[in-house]
């Protein structure tokens, strides 16, 4: 899985972060940063979930 992120769509509001912590943070600065592009087997279902809980749909994966 490779996840992306549409940063001009993005508002940082860490809905993604709360499903994947792992994947997705948010820091002092208020942006989102990818951790990584391509998590570990063990975080796609995670990572599934924050795609669909994002309100401005700004991540995608691809397989």
């Amino acid at each position: 899985m490779r996840v992306e992120v549409d940063f001009d769509l993005c508002e940082s509001n860490a809905l993604c972060r709360g499903e994947a912590p792992e994947v997705f943070e948010v820091r002092d600065d208020d942006f989102l940063y990818l951790l990584t592009e391509e998590p570990a087997p063990e975080l796609r279902e995670k990572v599934r979930r924050a795609v669909r809980l994002c309100p401005r749909q700004a991540i995608t994966t691809r397989d």
